[in-house]
């Protein structure tokens, strides 16, 4: 009788252990809408896709010259001021660490979605280059150096 009882508890306890708990699925890949991150590659130990600078819009590469020259910016009163990053979608870091930049939409009546974010103590060399087009909803992250 005690053989039937274990057997009947570890054929739960198997059963169990076969079942996903809650909660416990992998989260859903996050569905960057650009084509700069969709084509991305392996992220970086960060979780941030890499993503070619040849795939970002010509409007980027003109920002990109802007930064590495110090400006000027066509939105002086955004451009360069501090991003907070408060979605927390890039790594943590102190306050003033990330800077933005606008990518200008061609057509669009305002400053658009499109945006680079750099981050480092440089404002002209900065450590690290990230581009979204959804308004930070998500981000790549790219190496200007790779720019012609």
């Amino acid at each position: 009788m005690i053989r039937v009882v274990i057997g009947f508890l570890l054929g739960v306890l198997a059963l169990a252990g076969c079942q996903a708990a809650p909660g416990s699925a992998p989260p859903a890949a996050s569905s960057a809408s650009t084509s700069a991150a969709a084509s991305s590659s392996a992220a970086d130990d960060d979780g941030i896709p890499d993503c070619s600078v040849a795939d970002l819009p010509p409007e980027a590469h003109e920002v990109v010259d802007d930064i590495e020259a110090g400006g000027p910016y066509e939105y002086p009163r955004n451009d360069g001021v501090t991003f907070g990053n408060r979605e927390g979608l890039l790594p943590d870091e102190d306050r003033g660490y990330y800077r933005e930049f606008t990518v200008e939409t061609p057509g669009s009546d305002d400053r658009g979605a499109r945006r680079i974010v750099t981050g480092g103590p440089d404002e002209r060399d900065p450590e690290h280059w990230y581009y979204t087009d959804d308004h930070y909803e998500s981000f790549c992250e790219f190496a200007p150096a790779m720019t012609g």
